[in-house]
């Protein structure tokens, strides 16, 4: 069941806390309730545009959380407030600080070769009451391969986890979670991107003060100009055209 679900743009979010997230985390654990949690950005918001797929899964994922300066200025310009950003690389740090309080298990599933152990590692040495379920890298290409699939699930509906963190990119994330939760049956389930490998130490993340700015998306271009200039001066520059475009006060 969605929280506070309002129409933006060419999909949905629902305007939350940080504190009614992890409420509706907890109540899913306790009642063993298989759950997708999407926090979208606007690289969501361009893809939406022309992948329908990725548009149905986002209007039946749980809870959409805002990530995203650009997405909170556009809500604004629409005369909505939203009331928090939430994006994956805050809510995974801190949903392992609750998990070692209370004893919930935690799965990392993404990132290349060995980068899920060693963000694995780091979170142990973080929060050393942290139970790691496991961690699993799948090979290039896993997608398209029944069997890596099959065995993925396995993997996960044997570990037990109560939370898993999937690091696929978007929107193979969206679409793992989605086609597979119900197999592997973890309470939930979490697309966040590239948090793997800030956790991990592979990338590194903007400090606090450039991300109050919503500058994180120009320190991540500087650090990897080559990976990140298309998504992010040509692709997501869309985002412009389609807020105009889903304006409510043109319409």
């Amino acid at each position: 069941m969605a929280l506070n679900r309002i129409k933006f743009m060419n999909t949905y979010i629902d305007n939350v806390t940080l504190p009614e997230v992890i409420k509706y985390i907890e109540h899913s654990i306790y009642a063993r309730q298989t759950i997708q949690i999407t926090p979208l950005n606007s690289d969501h918001i361009v893809k939406i545009e022309v992948n329908e797929y990725l548009k149905t899964i986002c209007e039946n994922s749980d809870l959409n959380l805002v990530d995203g300066h650009r997405l909170i200025k556009i809500a604004k310009k629409y005369g909505t407030s939203i009331k928090e950003k939430i994006c994956g690389s805050d809510l995974m740090p801190y949903l392992c600080h609750i998990a070692a309080e209370k004893g919930y298990s935690v799965f990392l599933l993404g990132a290349a070769e060995g980068v899920a152990q060693k963000a694995s590692n780091n979170l142990k040495k973080e929060y050393p009451n942290l139970k790691i379920a496991g961690y699993y890298s799948p090979p290039f290409g896993f997608e398209s391969d029944p069997n890596e699939i099959a065995k993925i699930n396995t993997i996960l509906l044997e570990s037990g986890a109560d939370i898993l963190f999937v690091a696929f990119g978007v929107p193979k994330q969206e679409y793992f979670i989605y086609e597979n939760k119900d197999k592997y049956k973890i309470p939930v389930s979490i697309n966040v991107g590239g948090t793997i490998d800030f956790i991990a130490g592979e990338q590194k993340r903007a400090p606090k003060w450039i991300n109050k700015i919503g500058m994180e998306w120009l320190y991540r271009f500087i650090h990897s100009p080559k990976r990140l200039f298309k998504r992010y001066f040509i692709d997501d520059m869309k985002i412009f055209k389609l807020a105009k475009k889903y304006n409510p006060k043109n319409n």
